[in-house]
């Protein structure tokens, strides 16, 4: 990749592109100075990875990248996206719990965690995994739901009792299993051993705006962007977010 060009800022045409550039616009950028950090690059490793959304555009930058997804459809199409792209994407099936026997220990410069630790059956021990598997300075990309977000989620939809139940209760709810708090959140990292972590908030908005507005309004797409970045680490818009980004090292 042009070291003129973040990965964020790629022109995007299709409406569904457009949607997803205002939704991940904010961990790209987050991600951006550890990328840059090594000239000859990255040992990444993507848990959940799935089809390669990450890992082939972080693959294309010049980094080794593994993703470990339990799914043997998404790997197929992980590999088809990469042969696509012209670059070489490892993928191995495992999942979280299976990680060090898949990996071993200290295997990965960055790990990305994104979407997973709300569907694991101990997200402290998922955590521990983790840190076990990065090399001392690494750094985990770690994306997950957030409960206050979805809250509000819940309550304009005018499913208000599920607002309520949600409020205080960390427990899994249906499919998309756990939703956390920021303050949780540090507080697991740091029993797992990271150190304090940066944290950003996203889709504070990218989940409210229309999507006919980022089809038809020229400019819309970036102007939201823009507003995503400007945001993602006020803390007075972190409790909109209905995603918590947070970059901690080991």
């Amino acid at each position: 990749m042009p070291a003129t060009e973040r990965p964020s800022e790629r022109p995007v045409d299709r409406p569904s592109e457009r949607r997803g550039a205002a939704r991940t616009a904010v961990v790209w950028e987050s991600l951006r100075p550890v990328l840059a950090r090594s000239d000859s690059g990255l040992d990444v490793l993507d848990i959940g990875g799935g089809t390669g959304g990450f890992a082939v555009r972080i693959a294309e930058s010049g980094h080794r990248v593994v993703v470990v997804d339990p799914s043997p459809d998404a790997l197929a199409a992980l590999a088809r996206r990469a042969r696509e792209q012209g670059v070489e994407v490892v993928g191995q099936q495992g999942d979280l719990s299976s990680l060090l026997d898949v990996t071993g220990p200290a295997a990965a410069d960055l790990v990305l965690c994104h979407g997973v630790l709300e569907v694991v059956d101990d997200p402290a021990a998922a955590l521990a995994a983790l840190r076990d598997v990065l090399r001392p300075g690494g750094t985990l990309s770690l994306l997950v739901a957030q409960r206050h977000a979805a809250v509000v989620a819940r309550a304009m939809a005018g499913h208000f009792q599920q607002a309520l139940a949600m409020l205080d209760d960390p427990t899994p709810t249906g499919r998309s299993g756990r939703r956390f708090t920021q303050v949780e959140l540090v507080e697991l990292l740091a029993a797992a051993g990271f150190g304090t972590p940066q944290v950003h908030g996203v889709r504070v908005f990218a989940d409210l705006v229309p999507g006919s507005l980022l089809d038809l309004e020229p400019g819309a797409t970036s102007a939201l962007v823009a507003l995503e970045h400007a945001v993602a680490e006020r803390p007075e818009y972190l409790p909109l977010a209905t995603q918590l980004h947070l970059v901690a090292t080991r």
